[in-house]
């Protein structure tokens, strides 16, 4: 199935950063992208543009992730989008500019370290009255954000197919009352819903972070698409938490919208429940949380159904505040690290992020647009998901992120 045009997620108001090749450009190397034109920024550096930026080092364009510029100070980073700002609306070298159809975007950053958060109390509280018929938070909810961390290798950009993993899990089918555990391929597959946080400046051992510090550190945001073999993670997770039913799949978008361009798209996140940790305590008034909307969809056999629609405002944690927890103890950030969100839910029905909140714990089907329906991800299903702040056209925009569920090897 076709792709849509994203042409409207990003005006001169995003100037987002990626990694791409073509077959003019045969080794992936930094871009941004105006509309539908991809820029390859080596090419632009070396015409000369950046020039008169400080502190940029020669070539550092050239490299195929965007680690080395996005450890560099903020100030770099804004004095480089200014420059693409006023040089994009201009004639470009021609051998900087190729269609977006005709390059191939990677994987935007070298992964060291990939956590998951558990952010929103709607999906924590869906996902309880789903799996367990409660829906009280888990006990620190309110104090920090709860979170496990993940298998940095298995990150990969979007468009890559998904392998439906193997692994051990309770025989549900067993007339016995105590059911077996068997190994084998999942037998409820599912996507979540989030925003990848991705660490720009490091955070040194020892040194940590407050949270009304912490966008110094975040280079931008993707959508990130946290799949879930729910069967094998219920298993595994008494007492311990996710391993193998996490740890085969993560998907990101592979444009990084930097929170510059999100600047006019803030918002007013929730009021603490509890008092916190003095480097937890996160930017006041309307400026601790970002207005994006975002979107599910699931595609089959030529038909879209659209699973769920929901917003970055709800999340009760900020990325700030994830980054404030995780270097609190001691630990490093390092450039390149992902922080997920975890799943994007709404109060609402039709604003879950994942289906283990939409069939209520696979006991509700959802009925797809061919008219056939899903407790979970069948082989061969597409998950589309897209975020858009602001209006098409005049918002920021982070195109896709997708991933084809494919069989169990």
């Amino acid at each position: 199935m076709t792709s849509p045009d994203y042409s409207n997620h990003f005006s001169l108001a995003n100037i987002p950063f990626g990694i791409a090749s073509s077959p003019r450009h045969l080794t992936p190397q930094c871009v941004t992208r105006l509309e539908n034109t991809v820029v390859f920024l080596g090419a632009l550096q070396q015409s000369g543009a950046f020039v008169k930026i400080s502190g940029l080092p020669v070539g550092v364009f050239s490299k195929s992730t965007l680690n080395e510029f996005a450890a560099l100070p903020k100030a770099v980073h804004r004095e480089v989008r200014t420059v693409l700002q006023n040089i994009l609306i201009k004639e470009l070298p021609s051998s900087s500019t190729e269609d977006i159809s005709a390059v191939i975007l990677h994987l935007p950053v070298s992964v060291g370290g990939f956590t998951d958060f558990s952010c929103s109390l709607h999906h924590v509280r869906n996902a309880g009255r789903a799996i367990l018929n409660d829906e009280s938070p888990p006990p620190g909810f309110f104090n920090f954000p709860i979170g496990y961390n993940g298998r940095s290798s298995t990150v990969v950009v979007s468009g890559t197919p998904i392998v439906r993993p193997k692994g051990h899990f309770f025989d549900r089918t067993a007339t016995s009352e105590k059911k077996p555990i068997i190994y084998g391929p999942c037998r409820a597959m599912d996507y979540e819903l989030e925003v990848g946080v991705i660490v720009g400046k490091g955070v040194p051992k020892q040194q940590g972070v407050d949270a009304k510090d912490a966008d110094e550190h975040i280079f931008g945001m993707v959508i990130l698409n946290d799949w879930s073999a729910r069967d094998i993670q219920g298993c595994e997770m008494v007492p311990l938490g996710p391993l193998n039913g996490k740890a085969f799949g993560t998907s990101i978008s592979p444009w990084v919208v930097t929170l510059d361009a999100l600047e006019s798209f803030k918002a007013s996140g929730p009021k603490p429940e509890a008092v916190l940790a003095s480097h937890l305590e996160d930017v006041s008034g309307s400026e601790s949380n970002y207005d994006i909307g975002m979107k599910v969809e699931l595609l089959n056999e030529g038909q879209i159904t659209t699973l769920s629609e929901s917003n970055t405002r709800d999340l009760h944690w900020s990325g700030r505040q994830m980054c404030a927890h995780l270097a609190s103890t001691g630990a490093d950030l390092q450039t390149g690290d992902i922080l997920g969100t975890g799943t994007v839910s709404g109060p609402t029905d039709g604003s879950f992020g994942c289906l283990l909140e939409v069939t209520k714990g696979g006991k509700e089907p959802v009925f797809l647009a061919n008219g056939s329906k899903r407790f979970y991800l069948q082989d061969g299903d597409v998950i589309r998901m897209t975020a858009l702040a602001g209006a098409p056209g005049s918002g920021v925009g982070f195109g896709e992120c997708v991933g084809e569920l494919r069989p169990a090897t």
